[in-house]
């Protein structure tokens, strides 16, 4: 990941590292310095890199001689503390101090990196799906034929009402994506509707931080909860059924964008969460609060909530091993536990909205139980 950007003698002076403990650093395209991976990845590091005047590379003198011309020498020492991320620099021109500052984790969400980040793309119907209207995003006219092909899909698997109001809730769970992606000042492509598969909230932007990706990819489900929240509200005040099958069916459908299975959003915000801990102790953590809402879920009867919950954890587990080779910056302590709470609080109030509707003894409102328990 990028860790410092400053001008050095007319050139940007890049500073880029990882969690494993290597950094590198660029004067323009030139690799000037490499410090090796360790596992001292923190602290007090200086590159060292000399740089020659302008001129020949050395000049001949009256007797003959060939003498070489002067060098600079440009030395950056940085001071690196990753969680929370702070980063003390100062530059110095031949043991002179010409310019110094701080990062934080702030200054990495807005930055836009210099080198673009290639992701690992991994097979998966979601994925080909993705690609396949980027490609075509360019188009407004495509925004509104997916709409219409979603509303005749759903029409024909419920009905024209339900479709409509099916569409508003995947538009408004996609518009908390988009909403986040403004916050963090990301630049967005709108949101696509896909039939029988859901929407995607695209940005041509890529990420910096783990918390942005928890908070980008949390904020669809927050959002759906509220309009479940609302549709029960409206349930209670109007007694109009419809409200009802609303809030529940929309929960059920946002639980299942928190199921901890990447690419969907809750494996987004597990892996951010579980990636960010460096120490054993911390799987071992993650690996315990995953088995401990197996548990409840099997105890309350929600039989695929909790096979769907093992597989995604397992799948976190086994990708654990990668965490220092990826260019997002980690959450601190204080994001991991922030991002877990608001993780089960958002899922607690879903099933909570699920329950609540199952026991009012309607055969249709109590269906998102039982698919739950199946």
């Amino acid at each position: 990941m990028e860790l410092l950007k400053i001008d050095c003698l007319g050139k940007p002076l890049r500073l880029e590292g990882s969690l494993a403990g290597w950094q590198q650093l660029f004067w323009g395209d030139t690799l000037v310095s490499v410090i090796q991976a360790s596992p001292d990845n923190e602290g007090l590091k200086n590159h060292n890199f000399e740089l020659a005047t302008q001129g020949s590379a050395s000049v001949q003198t009256a007797e003959g001689e060939q003498v070489p011309t002067q060098s600079i020498k440009i030395t950056l020492e940085t001071d690196l503390q990753w969680q929370p991320f702070v980063i003390d620099y100062r530059l110095l021109k031949d043991d002179e101090v010409i310019t110094s500052g701080q990062r934080n984790a702030k200054d990495i969400e807005r930055q836009i990196p210099t080198t673009p980040i290639t992701e690992k793309r991994q097979f998966s119907l979601v994925g080909l799906a993705s690609l396949g209207f980027k490609l075509l995003k360019s188009a407004k006219v495509i925004k509104v034929l997916l709409a219409g092909a979603s509303v005749a899909a759903y029409s024909w698997l419920f009905s024209f009402q339900f479709a409509l109001a099916l569409i508003a809730c995947l538009v408004f769970h996609e518009y908390g994506h988009i909403r986040a992606m403004k916050y963090f000042g990301m630049k967005t492509k709108g949101i696509y509707l896909i039939p029988f598969m859901g929407g995607l909230a695209l940005s041509d932007e890529k990420i910096n931080t783990r918390w942005q990706d928890v908070v980008i990819s949390i904020m669809g489900p927050t959002f759906g909860l509220l309009m479940s929240i609302a549709s029960l509200i409206a349930y209670w005040v109007t007694g109009n059924i419809f409200f009802a099958g609303l809030a529940t069916f929309n929960a059920l459908l946002n639980l299942f964008n928190l199921l901890p299975i990447l690419p969907l959003d809750g494996g987004h915000i597990l892996k951010s969460i579980s990636f960010s801990m460096n120490s054993m102790m911390g799987l071992v953590a993650c690996i315990l609060g995953a088995a401990v809402g197996v548990y409840i879920s099997y105890s309350l009867g929600l039989a695929l909530l909790g096979f769907l919950l093992l597989i995604g954890s397992a799948e976190i587990v086994f990708e654990w091993k990668t965490r220092h080779q990826s260019h997002l910056l980690p959450l601190d302590r204080y994001g991991q536990i922030f991002s877990a709470v608001w993780y089960f609080l958002t899922v607690g109030a879903l099933v909570g909205i699920i329950w609540y509707f199952a026991a009012s003894g309607d055969e249709m409102l109590a269906l998102p139980l039982e698919i739950l328990k199946s």
